[in-house]
């Protein structure tokens, strides 16, 4: 449920930088962050290095809904697509761990990832509170993203954002 507010404040320092300690040795936290950083960065080398999407994954667009991608083609067109217009707004966007459980295998496992997303444009900034499962497969590389299914539990999104938004 999306509601719309007079503002909201991205934190001044990405909590990126200094994820959670708590669930520093939970499995696949560290690569979980590593794919937080690349979107953060609107780096697709990086996160393209993380990801073996085999079955496609569910994403979130700018406006908070479900983006269902089944190839990888797809997956990098459209990261392609979103970096571009996020840099073409002079967007900036970041992400906050605020919990994160995780199960591994020998060669697959799981994570569930609840996180809060900032979209910062403008000067205004809107958030997204977010829950994803994340499917792992162990590869010759090491431990790569095979699944995301990322859905929007609620968001704040600033009267100004809304009205660039056509909202």
């Amino acid at each position: 449920m999306a509601t719309t507010a007079s503002s909201t404040t991205a934190p001044a320092v990405s909590p990126l930088d200094n994820p959670p300690r708590e669930f520093a040795d939970r499995p696949y936290f560290a690569e979980t962050v590593a794919l937080l950083r690349g979107v953060r960065d609107h780096d697709f080398d990086s996160l393209a290095t993380l990801c073996d999407d085999d079955f496609g994954i569910i994403d979130i667009d700018p406006a908070g809904q479900a983006r269902v991608i089944r190839t990888r083609a797809e997956w990098e067109s459209w990261f392609h697509e979103l970096f571009a217009t996020l840099d073409g707004l002079g967007a900036a966007t970041d992400s906050e761990v605020l919990d994160y459980q995780a199960i591994a295998t020998a060669d697959l496992g799981y994570s569930v990832l609840e996180f809060r997303q900032f979209l910062t444009v403008a000067g205004h900034t809107a958030t997204f509170d977010c829950v994803t499962t994340i499917v792992w497969k162990r590869t010759p590389e090491g431990w790569r993203e095979a699944r995301w299914h990322g859905s929007v539990i609620s968001s704040v999104i600033p009267d100004e954002l809304a009205a660039l938004a056509g909202n």
